[in-house]
């Protein structure tokens, strides 16, 4: 029989986590079981959570801790992911402190899901970049600024050598830079810069709006020539992101942006682990790349939680390898720490640290891949930025975080 297996951090009051589990199993599926009679137990057997493992944690005298492990019998929902974070998840997620850790899908329920259009390999071959992380940056102050302004941001980026740019997630549909225009003038600027130096530069633009209204205006964008989308997809949920994915006539890389996840997933003891949900259900959902809070910036996440999203993006799979993007708070200096702990097949994620570089984003954007060069040959930062102005400029603002090997 094919099921899912939910793996929850469970807090018992009652010292009991092995009646923990068996609520927590029945009540998800059945319902109840010793009452039933013998006829109704037969015809419900099939659909009855049964409790996998049960492993302590912690034990103290307010609860005892401990790892609870469940199935539930993929007969009872259907294969989209509204109904099994109810099922597995649903009215549990309001009994005290249960945190929802992770989700092993089996392979037939697997095969209902897209996974990314083109994944780290596709985003490559679209820029040419094979052999290092990818360079990202922001638009920065662009709020209540006018298209021209935003178009001097983007190719003084593109001219820096940075290989993405993408919107703030706070940008909306406005009078002043309209989603088509961003799109269609964008378009014209990078080809622009790549006419001059040579360097190709995608650029991701914010898809918002109505939820209804999402499907018409991303392929609109695919029909303009948009490069691919930035999408907030928390705040409109991991369905209507597998719905971008799947519509051949947008076809466009979806960038997942984490805001509203830590509403979700921030808490110890409730909400959804982050390897999940920023991790396996983005990729399986759809995104190429998933952004979340790197472990050394400005919003830093716990570096054990940091890492897991990224081995979740990354794993072996049926699906597409997904852009690991850890943010927040990035400067040239902190590209040793980024390539230890992310690798190759990450991408570098920085706004303040590109725009803030003294000779403005081009000469940001140029400090971020003299960084990047630097430390894929193992060789210390600031020894070797001494003869390179644009990195140099950016240690002596910023300093720097050498790696030992």
């Amino acid at each position: 029989m094919s099921e899912i297996i939910a793996t929850y951090l469970v807090h018992d009051s009652k010292h009991n986590p092995e009646k923990k589990a068996e609520e927590i199993a029945l009540g998800l599926t059945v319902g109840s079981w010793t009452h039933l009679q013998e006829l109704e137990q037969n015809q419900l057997r099939k659909h009855k959570g049964r409790v996998v493992s049960i492993e302590g944690v912690d034990v103290d005298s307010t609860d005892t801790v401990s790892l609870i492990k469940i199935a539930y019998p993929t007969i009872n929902f259907s294969p989209d992911l509204p109904a099994i974070l109810t099922t597995v998840f649903g009215k549990l997620s309001l009994d005290g402190k249960i945190k929802l850790i992770d989700l092993e899908f089996g392979e037939e329920l697997k095969s209902h899901f897209p996974g990314p259009r083109f994944g780290i390999q596709g985003i490559r071959e679209k820029l040419g970049v094979f052999n290092r992380p990818l360079l990202m940056s922001i638009f920065k102050g662009i709020i209540g600024r006018d298209l021209p302004y935003l178009l001097t941001q983007l190719k003084e980026q593109a001219l820096g050598g940075i290989d993405l740019v993408k919107d703030d997630e706070i940008l909306f549909e406005n009078e002043l830079t309209p989603f088509e225009k961003r799109i269609s003038e964008g378009k014209k600027v990078l080809n622009e810069a790549y006419e001059f130096n040579g360097h190709k530069t995608m650029y991701a633009v914010n898809l918002t709006g109505k939820t209804f209204e999402l499907k018409d205006k991303a392929r609109r964008a695919s029909e303009l020539g948009a490069d691919l989308l930035l999408f907030n997809v928390f705040s409109y949920g991991l369905d209507v992101l597998q719905e971008l994915r799947e519509d051949d006539e947008i076809a466009l890389p979806i960038m997942a942006h984490p805001a509203f996840s830590g509403a979700i997933a921030a808490s110890q003891d409730y909400g959804v682990s982050y390897s999940l949900l920023l991790g396996k259900l983005l990729r399986y959902a759809g995104a190429d790349l998933s952004l979340f809070p790197s472990p050394y910036g400005s919003v830093a996440l716990e570096k054990e939680s940091a890492l897991s999203i990224s081995q979740a993006l990354t794993a072996q799979d049926q699906f597409k390898t997904c852009f690991p993007v850890p943010s927040a708070g990035i400067h040239p200096g902190l590209v040793p720490l980024l390539v230890r702990d992310f690798g190759n097949d990450s991408v570098i994620n920085a706004g303040g640290g590109v725009h803030g570089h003294p000779d403005g984003a081009k000469g940001g954007g140029v400090a971020f891949r003299q960084a990047i060069d630097i430390s894929l040959k193992g060789l210390p930062l600031r020894e070797n930025a001494q003869s390179l102005p644009e990195l140099k400029k950016a240690i002596d603002l910023w300093g720097c975080t050498e790696v030992v090997k």
